[in-house]
């Protein structure tokens, strides 16, 4: 049996081998992933943006980075870097002398393969006289020459290089390990032990520890679970919380003390600066002994954030530290209405707890709306648009235009409009047109149904109720060219249903006096219509009494004119019994009557493949959206004063208003870049009756943009169980019929043998 040889690369020709295979394993997926993408694309895209965008703060931010950044200068260095050493290492291997080869005797005599013996002798006479040591030839060539000699004619020598590819027979196997001799050198064992127990026993366990104790810190949505721990207390302690408490909530999340966030910083300026906006601020809670609300980082964090609504000028220092702050509070007001829900499910599901009250969550969704745009609660949406301040405002609220919210400015015709904004140039008013055009007009369409039920059209209690959303958006700039004005139901028109008289008109939504006066007018009249109403029906009364006599002669006449009629009828229906008489036979009757229920029932089967036609539809498309992957990707947000480009996002929930509760929890809807279906589910109310619900859209960047759809529900009673189905009676059905069948044979068979008998 041959024998084994493992054998250490001692001309180091196999560890380049092992040493290219590695470097290409990682230069070539790390080319593909961090390669730097288009600039010059980069740059289109900001160019594009420019017109709309470009007085914003993350568009200055992104241009100034794009254009000082070194870091896609440093990738590109890195990966050439490690492209040369790979193409060096991939030409060092194809100048290596190739060792191992399959011996070929033909190939040493310089023969065909397959020649003849009388050509092998003759061209091994040749070269051995050519290549023989005695002269002058090289030894080594003439053994060669010799052993292919020997191979190809000797027959054992042949059959050897036939059976083992070597003509001395078999030979010991080597291995060759891709590692230089020195690495096993006993000299260099301790070294080599140190390396390994290092890489392996330290610096990996190190790794994988630290990677492992940050991301266990972490939800998926890469907040902290502290922080999550902290909202879900402070939203089941206060189900119903106002802005301000909202405000102190938001500010005391762990994201912003620097123990559990190195990039919060705490500045030893901060002990000048902050008290400084604190008085010009004004009544903040600064005495607030509630913990985390005293901690300084969350004094901080709440002084900044307010700053930012008020659109105050601070120190760059500050500056840094505010941006921050505001880019953090998107995804923490979001993981606040997160909590909520949670909560809220609970409170449903087991009973005994408090959910929180609709004006937390929606105060939470506002919050991030005024946190984008950098505007408080009680200022208008106008001043989202560049160029236009407080003082501008009192042009656009006067008598005679009367414009307070986006849609007011829309639905003003041009003339009216460029009147209005005459505080601007034509250059500024053509800026404020175009940002005005590229503001987002949602289209809302809902429609109420029961998912996988015959009747899916009745809504019986506790049934599971599904109301398909589809949003359509279009730009306020086809409203432009349409001259159409957006109506949007907003939240001012629905104000009755929510019942709050305590919630005050600011001063920019004050409603002018007239209408006060024109609806006061109308009650007037509709109570002045009542007793004149009340008279008639009196008068009508007194008119029945005393027309007795009248009555009575119009009984006569009346019956006088019914009995013709009857005799007419009867007439008619003579004839028509004549008619039906002179027909064929009554089998035409059977066919009508036959061909009438063939008509309906292929109305009743057309019905029920256009329901099932459509609940397959509905099926494959949501097994279409759970596996396709949509990208978040929409539209970058139009936002004066945030510092981090954001997409356009939205929140669609049903609610009842009425009872301050959530029916189905929101969902963010992140990929409306044209089209998008949203499918609400949640259970109908165990009790039967009418219901009124809101199906309510809320952007999470714009304000003056939510809408409010009103969904009317009617619940009947669920139907009673059947305990004889037809269907469950075919078996016993098919059986008897076959009974019968095999009954009728045996007696056709008996009549059969005595007709033979």
């Amino acid at each position: 049996m041959a024998g084994q040889q493992f054998q250490y690369d001692d001309s180091g020709n196999t560890f380049f081998y092992f040493l290219t295979s590695f470097v290409g394993l990682i230069v070539i997926p790390a080319t593909y992933y961090l390669w730097p993408r288009d600039q010059n694309a980069e740059q289109l895209r900001l160019k594009t943006l420019r017109r709309v965008h470009g007085r914003c703060l993350w568009y200055r931010l992104r241009l100034k980075k794009s254009q000082q950044s070194i870091v896609p200068t440093l990738k590109k260095a890195a990966l050439l870097f490690g492209w040369a050493i790979f193409l060096f290492l991939a030409y060092k291997v194809s100048k290596l002398d190739r060792e191992y080869q399959e011996y070929n005797p033909y190939e040493v005599l310089s023969l065909d393969a397959g020649a003849s013996v009388a050509e092998i002798k003759k061209q091994y006479r040749v070269l051995s006289l050519k290549h023989h040591p005695d002269k002058g030839g090289d030894e080594a060539t003439f053994m060669k020459l010799a052993k292919a000699y020997s191979a190809l004619t000797n027959e054992e020598s042949r059959k050897n290089w036939e059976t083992y590819g070597n003509p001395d027979g078999p030979r010991v196997t080597s291995f060759g390990i891709a590692l230089p001799a020195w690495i096993v050198d006993q000299k260099n064992s301790m070294l080599v032990l140190l390396v390994y127990g290092l890489a392996f026993m330290v610096i990996l366990p190190v790794v994988v520890g630290t990677w492992w104790y940050r991301s266990i810190r972490y939800s998926g949505d890469q907040i902290l679970i502290n922080t999550t721990q902290l909202f879900m207390h402070f939203m089941y302690k206060t189900p119903t919380m106002n802005m301000k408490r909202l405000g102190m909530v938001l500010t005391a999340a762990f994201e912003f003390d620097p123990r559990s966030n190195k990039e919060a910083i705490i500045r030893p300026t901060d002990n000048i600066e902050v008290p400084q906006l604190i008085r010009e601020l004004g009544n903040i809670n600064v005495k607030k002994k509630e913990p985390p609300f005293c901690y300084p980082y969350s004094l901080k964090a709440r002084v900044l954030l307010l700053t930012h609504l008020s659109r105050m000028d601070v120190s760059e220092d500050i500056e840094e530290d505010q941006r921050f702050v505001v880019k953090k509070c998107p995804a923490l007001l979001q993981e606040m209405i997160n909590v909520g829900c949670q909560l809220t499910m609970m409170a449903t599901s087991r009973g005994g707890l408090r959910a929180p009250r609709l004006t937390s969550i929606e105060n939470c969704m506002k919050l991030s709306q005024m946190v984008v745009q950098g505007l408080q609660e009680a200022k208008s949406p106008l001043l989202q648009l560049p160029h236009f301040e407080e003082e501008h405002l009192r042009y656009c609220i006067s008598k005679k235009y009367k414009v307070r919210t986006l849609q007011d400015l829309v639905s003003l015709k041009d003339a009216d409009r460029r009147s209005m904004l005459r505080f601007l140039d034509e250059e500024k008013y053509d800026e404020v047109m175009a940002v005005l055009g590229s503001f987002p007009y949602i289209h809302m369409v809902t429609k109420l149904q029961v998912l996988d039920d015959e009747d899916s059209n009745n809504i019986t209690a506790g049934s599971i109720v599904t109301v398909t959303v589809t949003l359509t958006r279009k730009r306020t700039s086809d409203m432009f060219e349409k001259d159409e004005s957006p109506q949007l139901p907003t939240e001012e028109a629905n104000s009755e249903e929510q019942g709050d008289a305590k919630n005050k008109l600011k001063v920019w939504q004050n409603k002018n006096k007239g209408a006060k006066k024109a609806t006061k007018s109308k009650k007037k009249k509709l109570t002045k219509k009542k007793p004149v109403s009340q008279q008639q029906v009196k008068g009508d009364k007194v008119k029945q009494a005393n027309g007795n006599v009248a009555g009575n002669e119009s009984a006569r006449e009346s019956a006088a004119a019914s009995k013709e009629e009857e005799e007419e009828l009867s007439e008619k229906g003579s004839e028509s019994d004549e008619a039906e008489g002179n027909k064929d036979s009554p089998s035409e009757r059977d066919e009508e009557s036959d061909k009438q229920s063939d008509t309906e029932v292929d109305e009743i089967a057309g019905d029920d493949e256009e329901e099932w036609e459509a609940l397959q539809q509905s099926i494959q498309r949501r097994e279409r959206a759970l596996l396709e992957t949509k990208s978040k990707v929409t539209h970058p947000i139009y936002g004066l004063y945030f510092p981090e480009e954001k997409q356009e996002w939205w929140w669609l929930y049903i609610a009842d208003r009425k009872e301050q509760t959530l029916v189905s929890m929101p969902n963010h809807v992140c990929t409306l870049k044209d089209t998008e279906e949203v499918e609400l589910k949640f259970p109908a109310p165990s009790k039967t009756g009418n219901y009124q619900y809101s199906v309510i859209l809320r952007s999470d960047s714009y304000m003056g943009l939510d809408q409010i759809k009103p969904l009317k529900l009617e619940v009947h009673e669920a139907k009673a169980m059947l305990d004889n189905h037809p269907q469950w009676d075919i078996p016993e059905t098919e059986e008897e019929e076959d009974d019968q069948e095999d009954s009728d044979g045996i007696e056709e068979s008996e009549e059969d043998d005595e007709d033979n008998d």
